[in-house]
């Protein structure tokens, strides 16, 4: 008992003693304007990466080179768009279709067709023979 009392005072003494070493905090509200302008910004830096990633890819700068635009200059311009027009280009380029389109559409049709006439559930091409 004397032990856990003594423990306790010893606890109780260092605490009152830290309590002056502690630093102030000092808190200010922040405006709507300054969270609204960061959150833009950081939104704009990840559409221009997004952007410049794309870029970067080989077969984006095979394209522009041979549409005769210098892959850097492209990035040097990306990096001047206004927030604006960051966003909208990084939405374009998510809208975008990925494929051929309409190529690639056909080819997913004729070989959904294909697999089902080699599993036989349908009779399209003369050219396959069904499992069944």
């Amino acid at each position: 008992m004397l032990f856990a009392q003594r423990c306790l005072s010893a606890f109780l003494v260092a605490s009152l003693l830290f309590t002056g070493s502690i630093q102030a905090v000092q808190a200010a509200m922040i405006g709507t304007v300054q969270v609204a302008t960061a959150t833009t910004s950081a939104k704009a830096e990840q559409d221009k990466a997004k952007i410049i990633e794309m870029l970067s890819r080989e077969e984006v700068q095979t394209q522009l080179v041979k549409r005769g635009i210098d892959p850097q200059e492209a990035k040097s311009r990306v990096a001047a768009l206004s927030h604006d027009e960051a966003n909208q280009l990084a939405t374009q380029l998510d809208k975008a279709p990925a494929g051929g389109g309409f190529i690639g559409a056909v080819l997913l049709v004729f070989l959904v067709l294909l697999l089902t006439d080699i599993l036989g559930f349908t009779k399209i091409f003369p050219f396959t023979r069904s499992v069944r």
